[in-house]
């Protein structure tokens, strides 16, 4: 770990000389400036992890020095030294921004505990601030990949409302269309993008707990209520609230959350007071609420306050356009975390992938996409590297022998057939025995047990 830094300023050698030795011994590296001009040249030229401030300097007042560092550096901890004990240049120096004020002589212990203290605190919110903005990076509406028309309109909504002061907001679409990937750009895009983001999946929670994970509770609200909890409205306060799934959610708690959402308040379970909620609202599903609504299976009042703004997603076989992007984007992702070296996809395969219907969306592409790449070390993705039931529609029958089958009025060889089966499949899949057994419908132990049984293990036995 790099050795942390510490510029001392203060007009008396003696006691930059006993601040070195304390400071030196513990670790730190240490500056040292006599008046406000040189701190503030070195302060401009080594960006130290903390000041130690004497509040007396004799070209400037240290409450002016505070105040321009805190200006061109606002992270920056500042512990205040003075001798003169004035209690108001402590509140104004606190005020301003000091992380700490102490008085002369100094007490290297307390000192010593408050750099440390304070550099910490420092490395914790610089490290906040550096996930906070990895964040924004990683779910940026960039990262909604794709160009067809379908999919531009929606970055050109979901941009729009980020922007925008909406409260409820619904996404729908089937399942792996990236609906998880929208809302978290919604929130990290948006003004409320350094508050929190709290997620619920719907589906995942008991009905008697998800209220309790909502709303919170107070102290002795019921027997194992030892101690107050917040619930994700609370700790949302300034954020979002993404709740996936939310056809899931009991009756009985949609008309709960109506009431979040009309009056952005609501109380914890055994509370009596009301608590305000400035959150966002995003909602997901894979269902058709508005009918769910008509069926009585979700709350009709509940559905229009959530569909205020409606995001639909489309699914991937309506914008196959999209698919090769989308696959040179997947090869990048998984070369660079598997470190390996995929150049492309070949045409054919890359044919096939077009042809597909793509039930599961754009996770079902990024799976197979990640399957290939962990499969194959460099050079290209070909279609023995895409499962079974996606290379089927190169158009190519798989076209084995006993498909169909009569039995002749002379009988037939069943031993024979099995072992003929066997042996197509293995040509077939280029001597792969995992998808050999894949197109046989049965395990890769079974397999090998046929095989050393009908004596298929040697090459001059799979000649096609």
């Amino acid at each position: 770990m790099r050795t942390k830094t510490v510029l001392v300023v203060d007009d008396e050698n003696l006691v930059r000389w006993s601040l070195r030795q304390k400071l030196e011994s513990a670790g730190y590296q240490v500056l040292e400036a006599d008046n406000a001009a040189s701190a503030m040249a070195q302060f401009q030229e080594y960006m130290p992890d903390l000041v130690t401030l004497d509040i007396r300097l004799p070209d400037a007042n240290g409450l002016k020095v505070l105040l321009d560092m805190k200006r061109q550096s606002p992270a920056l901890p500042i512990i205040m030294i003075t001798a003169y004990g004035a209690v108001d240049d402590a509140v104004k120096a606190l005020q301003i921004g000091a992380y700490d004020f102490l008085e002369k002589p100094i007490n290297f212990e307390r000192l010593l505990h408050s750099i440390e203290n304070a550099v910490e605190t420092s490395f914790l919110r610089t490290e906040v601030e550096r996930s906070k903005k990895e964040q924004q990076e990683t779910w940026s509406i960039d990262r909604i990949i794709g160009q067809s028309p379908a999919i531009s309109e929606v970055k050109k909504l979901v941009e729009k409302v980020a922007d925008s002061e909406a409260i409820t907001i619904l996404i729908q679409g089937e399942s792996g269309t990236g609906k998880d990937m929208v809302a978290k750009a919604l929130h990290f895009q948006s003004r409320r993008g350094r508050q929190p983001l709290m997620v619920l999946n719907c589906a995942a929670i008991p009905e008697q707990l998800l209220e309790n994970e909502l709303f919170g509770h107070e102290r002795g609200a019921f027997t194992d209520a030892k101690t107050m909890k917040k619930g994700l409205f609370e700790l949302a306060d300034g954020g979002t609230v993404f709740f996936d799934e939310i056809s899931e959610m009991y009756l009985n708690l949609q008309a709960k959350l109506l009431r979040v959402l009309e009056d952005q308040t609501f109380r914890r379970i055994g509370g009596i007071k009301d608590i305000k909620a400035d959150v966002r609202v995003v909602c997901a599903s894979n269902k058709d609420l508005e009918k769910m609504a008509r069926e009585g299976s979700f709350r009709e009042d509940l559905f229009y306050r959530l569909s205020v703004i409606p995001i639909v997603l489309p699914p991937l076989r309506d914008r196959k356009e999209d698919i090769p992007v989308l696959v040179e984007h997947f090869i990048s992702d998984y070369n660079a975390r598997f470190k390996k070296t995929i150049e492309a996809i070949t045409p054919k395969a890359q044919k096939i992938l077009m042809n597909y219907d793509w039930p599961g969306n754009v996770r079902e592409l990024r799976n197979v996409i990640e399957r290939a790449v962990i499969l194959q070390d460099q050079g290209v993705i070909d279609v023995d590297l895409l499962p079974l039931r996606i290379s089927e529609f190169s158009g190519e029958a798989v076209d084995l022998p006993g498909a169909g089958l009569t039995i002749p009025s002379q009988g037939i060889d069943l031993y024979q057939v099995e072992k003929e089966l066997i042996r197509q499949a293995l040509i077939k899949a280029r001597g792969n025995q995992t998808q050999a057994s894949r197109l046989l419908s049965i395990s890769r132990d079974t397999l090998r047990y046929k095989m050393k049984k009908y004596n298929l293990g040697k090459q001059h036995e799979l000649v096609g």
